[in-house]
């Protein structure tokens, strides 16, 4: 079977891309990061998520990127803003080279379980301003990962970089994941980590009016903004 490693934050569209890979027939290994994020809440909802889609292998890889900070997400002293769903400026949350750390172990991870699939949820149309989410850097990305693997360079077997939802809306993401049975009440998105998601920050107003526009239910949050 074809093994496929899949970027797995516990957010929503790592989850729907979870999913996507399922219905495609990869055996999973699934790769969640503790890069010192302000809360763990995602991760408490990878794990959850990897239980139910059936993963041969997850694994969780710590890295102390809020050794240096750079992001609201990373270093406590900045505040999470509140979100803007028509911003067109690059938010403080926004964390320096993120993607390209994390495509960088995910190679090497699949290289080492001999796997040539990559699958990473993101977005070009809603990506927040966030560079790192654009297919130029993951075109390039994957060109320097097969220039530095064995089995890409001397093996002639190359890693793909998937990122099936790149031009698509997160509304047209919802209505893919409705169709698949994600079970979106065990994804997290909010970037303040509370109790409760916030409503406020960016991610937050973004899954808001995505499942608005799809006409699906969140089942992660009551009306009155609880999570369940």
């Amino acid at each position: 079977m074809k093994r496929a490693v899949i970027l797995l934050s516990g957010g929503l569209d790592s989850a729907v891309t979870l999913w996507l890979a399922k219905s495609e027939g990869y055996e999973l290994f699934t790769l969640s990061f503790d890069y010192g994020q302000r809360h763990k809440k995602e991760l408490e909802a990878a794990a959850e998520i990897t239980k139910v889609a059936g993963v041969k292998e997850h694994r969780l890889v710590t890295i102390n990127m809020d050794q240096w900070g750079g992001s609201s997400l990373t270093d406590k002293n900045m505040e999470v803003e509140d979100g803007d769903v028509n911003r067109t400026d690059i938010p403080v949350t926004y964390v320096p080279a993120r993607n390209m750390v994390f495509l960088s172990i995910a190679a090497s991870y699949a290289e080492a379980i001999d796997a040539q699939n990559i699958f990473i949820g993101v977005s070009q149309v809603d990506y927040s301003g966030y560079v790192d989410c654009r297919e130029s850097f993951i075109k390039a990305m994957e060109n320097a990962i097969n220039q530095g693997t064995v089995m890409a360079a001397e093996k002639n077997r190359p890693i793909t970089i998937h990122a099936p939802f790149i031009y698509k809306t997160k509304t047209e993401e919802i209505k893919t994941g409705a169709k698949l049975g994600v079970p979106f009440g065990l994804t997290w998105s909010c970037y303040r980590g509370g109790e409760k998601p916030c409503g406020t920050c960016d991610s937050c107003l973004l899954r808001a009016k995505a499942f608005q526009e799809a006409g699906v239910v969140d089942e992660g949050i009551t009306e009155t903004g609880e999570r369940k």
